[in-house]
C-alpha cells in the first residue's frame, strides 16, 4: 500500500537548514501579487529591500518549502503527485520572521488520517534559529484515492462563519501570469504549470497554488486591519476549500473580533465558488 500510516507517525523527525535572504523573500511577496501600484509606500514594504518586512506566511515557503516536499517522502508514504492537493495550513509564529536568516527546520508526520476515499497526511514543521523558535506549522495533505485503509477518520471541526455582514470586503486580481511566478519560490508539481499534466489531475487547465491564495489573503488582512503591521500576526490558519484558476478575482470578506480576524475567500467569476473556509487570523 502506497502509505503505511503507522511507520510514516513512528518515523524519526527529520531536520534540515534552511536559510533565506531578502531576493527570497521579495520573491515570494510578488508571486502574490505585490507592488501594485509600484510606487505605493504600503507595497514598498514588500518590494523594497530598504523598507523590507516578512509577511508571516513566508514560513511556508522559507528555505524553498522542504517541508512539504519532506512529508511526501517520508517513510511509509508514497504518492503519486497527480493525486494530491493542499487540504489545509497553520502557522504559529512565536516572533517576527527575520529578512534574511539561517534556520534549522524540523519535521515529521503527525497524523495520517483516513476520509474514505482519501488520506489526509498531518505534517508538523518546527523551525528555530540561533535565538530560538521562530514558527510552527502544520500542513494538511490529501492524497485522493488512498483512504480505505481503517486509519482514524480525524477531526473535522469547522468554524462557523458570522451571520452578520462582513465588516470589511475586498477583491484581489489574480494575475494570468501568477502560478508561473509564484512557484519560483519552491513548490515546482506541474499541476500549477503544465496544462497536460493538469488534465491528469482532471483540471482543464493548471491551478493556483492553494498557499498563494493563502499568502494573498494574509496580505489583505494585514494591509486593511492590521494597518500593515505584519508584527501584530501570532497565528493563521484555513482549509482549502477549492480551486483558484489564474485570472480569477478573490473576493475576501472579514468579520472582526477583539484579537481575531475571520475571513472567506471565493472565486468572483465561478458564483463565488469558495476557495479558502475556516480562515482565521489571531493576532495582537
Amino acid at each position: 500500500m502506497p502509505i503505511d500510516a503507522a511507520k510514516a507517525v513512528a518515523a524519526e523527525p527529520r531536520s534540515a537548514e534552511i536559510a533565506w535572504d531578502h531576493k527570497d523573500v521579495q520573491l515570494y511577496h510578488l508571486g502574490l501579487g505585490a507592488g501594485t501600484p509600484a510606487t505605493d509606500p504600503g507595497e514598498l514594504r514588500y518590494t523594497l529591500e530598504s523598507r523590507l518586512h516578512v509577511l508571516p506566511s513566508f514560513a511556508t515557503v522559507a528555505g524553498a518549502g522542504m517541508a512539504m516536499a519532506g512529508g511526501l517522502s517520508a517513510p511509509g508514504i508514497e504518492v503519486d503527485l497527480a493525486h494530491v492537493l493542499h487540504g489545509g495550513q497553520s502557522i504559529e509564529l512565536h516572533r517576527p520572521i527575520p529578512v534574511r536568516g539561517e534556520a534549522v527546520q524540523t519535521s515529521r508526520v503527525q497524523a495520517v488520517y483516513d476520509k474514505g476515499k482519501a488520506a489526509v497526511i498531518v505534517l508538523r514543521s518546527e523551525t528555530a534559529d540561533a535565538d530560538g523558535p521562530l514558527w510552527t506549522s502544520d500542513t494538511q495533505i490529501f492524497v485522493r484515492g488512498e483512504g480505505g485503509f481503517g486509519g482514524e477518520r480525524g477531526p473535522s471541526a469547522r468554524t462557523e462563519q458570522p451571520t452578520r455582514a462582513p465588516d470589511t470586503e475586498e477583491l484581489r486580481q489574480v494575475r494570468e501570469d501568477q502560478a508561473l511566478l509564484y512557484r519560483l519560490s519552491g513548490d515546482w508539481n506541474p499541476l500549477h504549470a503544465d496544462p497536460d499534466f493538469a488534465k491528469l489531475a482532471g483540471f482543464d487547465r493548471p491551478i493556483l497554488h492553494g498557499l498563494c491564495s493563502y499568502g494573498m489573503t494574509l496580505k489583505a488582512v494585514v494591509d486593511t486591519v492590521l494597518g500593515g503591521d505584519v508584527t501584530r500576526v501570532g497565528a493563521y490558519s484555513t482549509r482549502f476549500a477549492g480551486v483558484v484558476f489564474p485570472g480569477e478575482t478573490l473576493r475576501l470578506r472579514m468579520w472582526k473580533s477583539p484579537g481575531r480576524v475571520q475571513v472567506s475567500v471565493t472565486a468572483v467569476e465561478r458564483d463565488d465558488a469558495p476557495v479558502l473556509a475556516d480562515t482565521t487570523v489571531v493576532h495582537t
